[in-house]
């Protein structure tokens, strides 16, 4: 599984020059619109062609990337795998319930973290040590949170609430407690 993060930087610069490119359309067209009279630079003929260009694009951009979602083929196939650790947390007046002072982990665990709420609808994340996000689910009461996750590098993550549950949530961050090592 690719790091969650090498995926956003590349659909970031990705998604960014494709913005700039949809711009410079709505850019060329005010131009257009505001002008006296009609255009002898911008035939109609271009100005569709350029539209039907970055249709392509995008429609193109969205397949490409689609396929680089590291979660994606684990959620598609989630029926035919077995985790090799099972997590069951439960979450209850804006805090979190963890089976273990640490959750330890080897490096390609494929990990299932099933998170309760017992009274509210929380949010679960995990945070690398740069406070960037690795994923996050809502936590519904009432119904079955899970997400099945493989770790591809060693690290240490923080689990927060990423959802609003009130003033005291704020306070829902579980610093340090999932710890990802190479197996011995």
């Amino acid at each position: 599984m690719v790091d969650s993060s090498a995926v956003l930087n590349g659909q970031t610069i990705a998604y960014t020059a494709y913005t700039i490119a949809i711009m410079s359309v709505m850019a060329w067209f005010a131009v257009i619109v505001t002008k006296k009279g009609k255009s002898t630079i911008v035939k109609p003929a271009l100005f569709y062609t350029w539209v039907g260009f970055l249709v392509i694009l995008g429609v193109s951009l969205h397949i490409a990337t689609a396929h680089t979602i590291p979660w994606k083929p684990m959620d598609l196939n989630r029926a035919e795998i077995t985790p090799d650790k099972v997590f069951n947390i439960s979450v209850e007046n804006h805090k979190f319930t963890l089976p273990e002072e640490k959750l330890l982990i080897d490096v390609n665990d494929k990990v299932m973290f099933q998170v309760t709420s017992n009274d509210l609808t929380y949010g679960f994340g995990l945070f690398r040590e740069d406070n960037s996000m690795l994923f996050q689910m809502q936590v519904i009461p009432g119904h079955m949170n899970d997400v099945l996750w493989q770790f591809v590098k060693p690290g240490v993550y923080s689990i927060r609430s990423t959802e609003y549950s009130g003033p005291a949530g704020i306070q829902m961050i579980e610093k340090d407690v999932v710890v990802v090592s190479e197996p011995e």
